[in-house]
């Protein structure tokens, strides 16, 4: 249920980026910004699961498991990248 949230969250926040640059610049970078986004997720996912699994040897619930802590751990980093490339304004 918590990954849920977390992937809604990512889905809200790409559609944000996606929104924001298609309306002040134009098509092409809102895709760029979309696949900014999914490479940022993919790679830090890949990247926070070994540091889950050194937290957390076995999964606490069936509610929060490995999978669950890693991509808490990943809503930090990517909360700063998207707050600095996509809502502060850079004019």
């Amino acid at each position: 249920m918590i990954e849920l949230f977390v992937f809604h969250l990512h889905i809200v926040g790409a559609l944000y980026a996606f929104t924001r640059n298609w309306i002040q610049r134009s098509l092409k970078d809102g895709l760029l910004s979309l696949g900014i986004i999914g490479l940022i997720f993919t790679i830090g996912w890949t990247l926070t699961s070994p540091i889950a699994s050194l937290i957390m040897p076995k999964p606490l619930s069936i509610y929060f498991s490995k999978d669950t802590l890693s991509l808490i751990l990943l809503i930090i980093p990517e909360s700063i990248f998207f707050y600095m490339y996509f809502i502060r304004d850079n004019h």
